[in-house]
């Protein structure tokens, strides 16, 4: 991987990304207390170092900058993995929280998909709508090129059961973006794709 940084901007956001910073640091604001939370604990769990700057809508709701932050995380991440050689491409993680279960398995393959399993009891977490989860997974998902199947198992917290998710991606990413040691492409096909 690379260090990658890429932007966005239009009439409800202005975000830049970058992955794999030179000062190796994580520096999130994106204006919503909880999603920098979230997206803190992606970084370090997957041990990949984000700066990551949203400024959005927030007066409307959370959604254009929840959804917009995923698709210029995900198009980052996306050039700093370049053509994806010469990496385990899958990865999986169970991760608890308390009494919450999550789960995900992905692969890094170009072929975009989403598959979200997770029921939320409240319809807020903090400033976040815990809704945005899956809007954020799936910009996430289909910017990368992850094929992404994430899913709560069980839980009563929502703040939990979403924290376990978000730790549940970072470490299945952390898994599927380690170096193979082949330095080639790990498809029969020789491409992904």
């Amino acid at each position: 991987m690379t260090t990658a940084t890429m932007t966005r901007t239009s009439r409800e956001t202005d975000i830049t990304v970058t992955v794999l910073p030179e000062d190796g640091k994580t520096e999130i604001s994106t204006g919503i207390g909880f999603f920098d939370h979230m997206l803190t604990a992606l970084s370090v769990h997957s041990g990949i170092p984000m700066h990551i700057r949203a400024v959005g809508d927030t007066h409307v709701d959370a959604h254009h900058t929840v959804e917009d932050t995923g698709i210029v995380l995900g198009q980052a991440l996306g050039q700093a993995l370049g053509d994806k050689s010469g990496i385990v491409r899958y990865g999986s993680a169970y991760i608890p929280m308390d009494e919450s279960l999550a789960f995900c398995a992905l692969d890094i393959c170009n072929r975009p998909f989403l598959v979200f399993r997770a029921e939320f009891t409240n319809a807020m977490i903090g400033a976040y709508d815990a809704c945005l989860t899956e809007e954020f997974m799936r910009a996430f998902a289909f910017q990368a090129g992850l094929t992404l199947h994430c899913s709560v198992l069980y839980g009563k917290n929502d703040h939990h059961k979403t924290e376990a998710l978000y730790k549940a991606v970072a470490h299945a990413l952390a898994m599927a973006a380690a170096p193979s040691g082949t330095g080639e492409c790990f498809s029969t096909k020789g491409i992904l794709g």
